[in-house]
């Protein structure tokens, strides 16, 4: 796989991590430059992990991974999702952790959702034979790109 079919794939697999990132941008009242290094760093950085750990389990587990994959995605996406509903149901939030938008505990989940799809890539990359290292180097460093611009995109308007 070529150069620009990597950048390409670098650049669909980003914008879901965009499109969170421009969610974000809204719920600010004014650009804050740290937030913005956050939120490139976790989704640029699980962007760039999650198909390098898709190619080392498509390499050394193909035959295992056809017959639950699609069940370790829903088990995650339903966590994340349970556990979204909890928190936006919970009456008793404290001031700060209702604020804390760019905490460790939600930039961790919100990196894991926006990234699954790279881990089903990264097994494609596997059985392709796709050289890993740049892949991976370049899908991280579009979505490392992408997302302050969407916190920029969404604290515009």
């Amino acid at each position: 796989m070529g150069f620009l079919e990597l950048l390409l794939i670098g650049v669909g697999l980003s914008m879901d991590a965009f499109a969170v990132a421009v969610c974000q941008g809204l719920c600010m009242p004014k650009l804050n430059l740290r937030y913005a290094a956050v939120i490139a760093l976790f989704f640029g950085g699980f962007q760039a992990l999650m198909p390098t750990l898709g190619y080392f389990l498509g390499t050394t587990f193909s035959n295992l991974i056809d017959q639950f994959d699609h069940w370790v995605a829903f088990v995650l996406l339903a966590i994340i999702g349970v556990n979204m509903v909890r928190e936006a149901l919970s009456k008793d939030k404290d001031e700060d952790e209702a604020n804390d938008d760019f905490g460790f505990k939600t930039m961790l989940l919100l990196a894991i959702a926006t990234s699954i799809d790279a881990l089903a890539v990264g097994v494609t990359f596997a059985l392709e034979g796709t050289d890993i290292a740049l892949a991976a180097c370049l899908i991280g460093l579009t979505t490392f790109t992408l997302s302050p611009i969407g916190l920029l995109v969404g604290n515009r308007f």
